[in-house]
């Protein structure tokens, strides 16, 4: 199981508390999971008709940031054994 972290944000639209876990090991996975699971979520993160991450959220494992990575590449290995999470970060702008 792969632990999702969203940001408050989703986590209140889809009515989630904490951690979210799916089947996942990649990050194509990841998303369609939450989507599925929480059809509420889709459109927030990626957008529906391209499939591409909406300019203001970040993917991030181990501390490195997975946005613009293929998002068809295998998550780090600590992700996929759950000592790690993949976090959803909500970018901030403005000054």
């Amino acid at each position: 199981m792969t632990r999702v972290v969203l940001p408050y944000h989703l986590r209140s639209l889809a009515q989630v508390e904490g951690e979210v876990t799916v089947e996942a090991k990649t990050v194509a996975e990841v998303l369609d999971a939450l989507e599925a699971e929480h059809p509420v979520l889709v459109g927030t993160m990626r957008d529906p008709a391209t499939g591409k991450r909406r300019s203001f959220v970040r993917f991030f494992a181990c501390k490195e940031d997975l946005s613009h990575t293929s998002y068809d590449e295998p998550l780090p290995s600590a992700v996929l054994e759950g000592s790690e999470p993949f976090l959803v970060v909500g970018a901030m702008a403005g000054g």
